[in-house]
Formats: structure tokens, sequence, C-alpha cells
């Protein structure tokens, strides 16, 4: 939520027809290679679905009829699984794993009636994902085309405490208009997301070339070439002539986001280093600081109200010239910092509704800065702050200082970190690519020695989908797939 004009824009640049923004939704029509596209290109989606069938329904009764009149020969035979997954807003429909059950009885009951036999349910891997989706009496059953959430890149390796979800990262870039023409600094970057992520949009690479596979792989109608072909077209790609900065003071968090950059192929243009944002000093370049600190939630400091004073006091004595964007979910956060934003926009992290405020920072009085032809807001940044209703009136963000001051009156071991364990998930190999298509792929790499700063530099090379030659970096093995079990969703 708060990224739909984002993707909107991401669509439009991809040649989607018919974009129009809802609810935490961006609806656009296009042909098959457009999906494709999609799901392998987009930074700011979750899924793609594809809709099937629209219909009323007023009844669990209703659905279950409504179902049975698709063919469903059409997406499905016996030897195949499937899973259904239902989203309802309605008094109707209470619950949504009720609604799945119709569905997928619909759906089995027309095959034993025809055949005999029925297809299986698989919920881990299943070869068809169903998404119904119910608003009062309007449903829209899709096939989800993308399978596990696009957020899921695939290039992260090790996780810390509350890391980012990469989605939210790639969106609060593109919100800020970055697009690789300055240096790039986070000071408190985790695990590696937000450097990462700019990375990958300095130089205008697929978030997908990581991913191991997409749900539309598995469907009847999957053109394997056309999709090769999309996979590796490099033509859209561009060089990154400055430089992107990763700081954190715990140095676990700094082994885990060098790794992560690792694994990504990414060492060429990123740096990570130790440093208490304390000792931040003014860049030599122009740069971009985009940051997300600690908040009090799921990860907090001994003295949080400290911490966003320091925040301030280093942009405004090390950072002049430049812009900076912090996003933080409490109102006396932001008041510590004591700077006036220019714009403020609510996103929201996880269920948690935070605000992503941009710092102008520059030398001197503001009377001056503007006599010298300085812009403090934009047009569309005065359009954006003009809007009626675009923050809650009774906001929880607003109400938590009483909370925090007594959480900072408790012995810094009294704070519980939930860790994440890292669990190995055993991963089906993904259909290959055709021999010839591997090859030729192949062949080319070679000619360039190694993609951009790839094998012989201990980082990335783009997949051979058959899932051999994978280097994501130097003794790793990937034929598994490590599973964060975290609550990034």
């Amino acid at each position: 939520m708060g990224l739909e004009p984002v993707l909107a824009k991401e669509l439009t640049q991809l040649g989607a027809n018919d974009v129009e923004i809802g609810r935490r939704m961006v609806s656009f029509t296009g042909d098959k290679e457009l999906m494709y596209r999609a799901n392998f290109q987009l930074h700011t989606a979750i899924r793609i679905l594809k809709p099937i069938h629209h219909f009323k329904a007023r009844s669990a009764d209703d659905v279950y009829e409504e179902i049975k009149k698709i063919d469903w020969t059409e997406y499905l035979g016996t030897d195949k699984t499937f899973t259904v997954d239902s989203v309802v807003f309605s008094e109707e429909f209470r619950h949504s794993k009720f609604v799945s059950y119709k569905v997928k009885d619909a759906i089995v009951d027309q095959f034993r009636e025809k055949t005999g036999k029925r297809p299986n349910i698989s919920v881990a891997n299943p070869d068809i994902r169903l998404n119904m989706h119910i608003a009062e009496d309007k449903c829209t059953l899709s096939l989800d085309s993308s399978g596990e959430s696009l957020h899921r890149r695939g290039y992260r390796q090790e996780s810390v405490e509350a890391p980012l979800n990469e989605v939210l990262a790639a969106g609060m870039i593109l919100l800020s208009g970055w697009q690789g023409d300055t240096d790039f600094i986070d000071p408190m970057c985790g695990s590696g997301t937000l450097i990462i992520e700019a990375a990958l949009i300095a130089r205008n690479m697929a978030p997908g070339l990581f991913r191991k596979e997409y749900a539309f792989e598995k469907w009847p109608d999957f053109d394997a070439d056309l999709f090769d072909e999309i996979y590796n077209d490099e033509s859209l790609e561009r060089e990154f002539n400055h430089k992107i900065y990763g700081y954190d003071i715990d140095m676990k968090a700094v082994n885990t986001a060098r790794l992560n950059v690792k694994a990504a192929g990414l060492s060429d243009i990123i740096s990570v280093e130790q440093q208490d944002f304390k000792d931040f000093t003014q860049p030599q370049n122009k740069s971009i600081i985009i940051t997300n600190p600690p908040y009090g939630e799921r990860i907090s400091t001994p003295d949080l109200m400290g911490t966003y004073k320091m925040i301030g006091e280093r942009l405004k004595h090390q950072f002049k010239g430049n812009d900076a964007w912090v996003l933080s979910y409490r109102e006396e956060c932001f008041d510590q910092i004591g700077l006036k934003p220019s714009i403020k926009i609510p996103l929201y992290n996880g269920s948690l509704e935070c605000e992503f405020r941009k710092y102008q920072m520059f030398d001197g009085k503001l009377k001056d800065f503007r006599s010298e032809g300085g812009i403090v807001k934009t047009e569309e940044e005065k359009r954006q702050m003009a809007e009626k209703h675009r923050f809650k009136k009774e906001r929880e963000f607003k109400k938590r200082l009483e909370e925090q001051e007594e959480n900072e009156e408790a012995d810094i071991r009294s704070f519980t970190f939930h860790r994440h364990d890292l669990k190995k998930d055993d991963r089906q190999e993904r259909r290959g690519r055709r021999e010839g298509g591997r090859e030729e792929r192949e062949e080319r790499r070679d000619r360039k020695g190694g993609y951009k700063g790839g094998p012989n530099k201990g980082g990335h090379e783009r997949f051979d989908r058959s899932g051999k030659g994978r280097s994501f970096g130097k003794g790793k093995d990937f034929g598994k797939k490590r599973r964060f079990d975290d609550d990034e969703d």
C-alpha cells in the first residue's frame, strides 16, 4: 500500500495498456510476453494475476456453480496438482478458507463427473495456483502467474532481524526519483536490501534474474522460447558510473550484507563497511541517502530518541547540498530529527503505517537558498502534499510517545528480538531451457568474459535456466534454496 502509483508507472514504461490504480493493486492489459516481462522486470509488484472468470455470487452455492461452468481441462489434468488462495471482503463470505474449499470442490467434482478421476491438491509446489478475490458480491477467479511472492528475489542468502521487504525498498528508491545519477548511501543498511535494490535500479537489471522459477512455467501454454528470449535480453541494461555505499554499526549485519551483495554479483559497485552513523562525514561526491532506521517495533536501540537526534545532527552538518530520505513509524522519532521535510509519503512497512520523508539539505539560510534558485518542493510534491485524506485522521503513528518512554526505562536486556532461523528448503528443480538456447547464452557470456564483473570476481552470472552452471558466489550450492521464515509478506 502506497506504492500503487509507482507500480502503475513501471507498467506504463513496460508497455502495458489500460493501466488503472486500485487499492493495493494495479490492473492492466497485455499479451503473454507482457505477462512474462511483468513478472521478470517489475520492481514493485508482489504477484501478477491473470483473471479467467468474473461473476457475481451471494452464497457459497453460487460460487460452486459458477466455478463448475469453467472447462477446467484447459488448465488442469488429473495428473496435475493445484491450490486455491482466497481474499475476501464481504458480509456474505466471512471465511476465505471456506471459499477456497468451495472452489476446490467444484473443480474436483467436475473432473470426477467427466473422468472418474480427480487432480490432487498441493500447497507447497502445485502445478497450477488459483486466486479467488471476492469484494461483496463481485468475484474474480485468476491464475497466479508468479507463484512465490515476487519480493523473494533470490539473492538474499542470510538475513538480520526485521529485514526490509525488497519490493518496499525498491518502491522507496523509485519514489525518491533516483535513477543512478549520483552516489547512493544507506548508513544503516542491515542485510543490504536497499543498496542491492538501488544497484538493480541503477543498472536497470531485472529483479527476476535471481529467481528459480515462476508459476507460469508450469502452464500448458508456456512458451519456453519466448521466455528464454526475455530472460537473455541485456539490451536495456546500462552502465553505472557512480558508487553505492552501505554502512552499519553491527559487524554481523555488515558481513550479512556483503554476502548478499556478492550473491547478487554487485560487489564491483557496492561497498559495505562497519561504521556508526554518528561518525558519518560529508561525502566528496553528490549523493543521496535513503535509509530505514530502527523505530522500536520489531527492532530497537537502547536510546531510540537519541538515535534520531543524532541522525538529524549528521544530516544538518555533514550532508549539505544533498537529499536524504528516511522511513520511520513514530512522529516523535521524526520530531527528534529536528529538520523540516519537503514531502511526507505514507507507506506501509508490513502492518505498520509509516511515513517516508524527504529532507533537502542546503548550506545557509532557506531564504538565501531560494534566492539562488534552489527548489525546496517541486510542483508535483506540492500537489501530492495538498491531497485531501492523504493521512488518516487518527493514526496510531501519532500515539506512541508514552509507550516509548516506558520502554526506554527498561533495561536493554528486556528487549526481545525474534530471530528467524535459516532453514534449507529442498526445491524441485525447475524446467530446463532447451539445450541450444543454453549453449547460445553460455557462448555469449564466455565472449564477454563473464557477466559484468561476474564469475571471476566471485559474483553472479545470468542463470542457465536448467539450474546448471549457476554462479552466485564461490563455494555455494544453489541446488537448494534457503527459505526465510520472516513476516515480510
